[in-house]
């Protein structure tokens, strides 16, 4: 199992989790699998071309997956993916 970290933001799409457990090897597929159960997140997560929407920064454990593999990096058992909105002001 992955764990998914949800913000809190989110959390009124998850049913106020603020974690949820998937069965996946990549990152994709552990957003995917996300998204199975709460779909209401896809709208939020994922762009029309079903990348992660440019204000979401999505890492596992400590590295942001732009700087890996993007959807296709891999997760092992135990990791966790964080989802990240990006926050701005002045």
């Amino acid at each position: 199992m992955v764990t998914v970290r949800i913000p809190s933001a989110m959390r009124a799409l998850t049913g106020g989790a603020g974690t949820v457990e998937v069965e996946a090897a990549t990152v994709g597929g552990a957003l995917g699998a996300l998204t199975e159960v709460h779909p209401a997140v896809a709208g939020r997560l994922f762009d029309d071309q079903g990348r992660p929407r440019r204000f979401i920064n999505v890492f596992v454990d400590e590295e942001d997956i732009r700087f890996a593999s993007g959807l296709d990096t891999a997760v092992a058992e135990g990791q966790t993916i964080s989802l990240l909105p990006a926050v701005s002001g002045g």
